[in-house]
């Protein structure tokens, strides 16, 4: 939602006026206090509710997580099977 806010903003504008629109958003002070609201949000949402959902946030993110680090491995394995496979020349 905070995205969508701060890309609806831009459409409107003149190039000239975009640098000073995004300066005050990409200053430290401005990502500490967003991410807190973020993280107060959350909190609120999920945790004080006692939601299963931060649980699955957990377990999907890890999976999500793991794919992303075995990734060029599984990138560079793959790469090695192809050039193996065409210097033999069985397909």
């Amino acid at each position: 939602m905070a995205l969508r806010a701060f890309y609806n903003g831009i459409p409107g504008m003149k190039v000239r006026d975009v640098p000073s629109y995004l300066k005050p958003k990409l200053s430290w002070d401005y990502i500490k206090k967003s991410t807190d609201q973020a993280v107060d949000r959350y909190i609120e949402k999920y945790i004080e509710t006692s939601s299963i959902q931060p649980l699955y946030h957990v377990c999907f993110g890890g999976m999500i997580f793991s794919y992303l680090v075995s990734l060029p491995e599984e990138r560079r394995h793959l790469e090695h099977q192809q050039q193996h496979a065409a210097g033999s020349g069985h397909h």
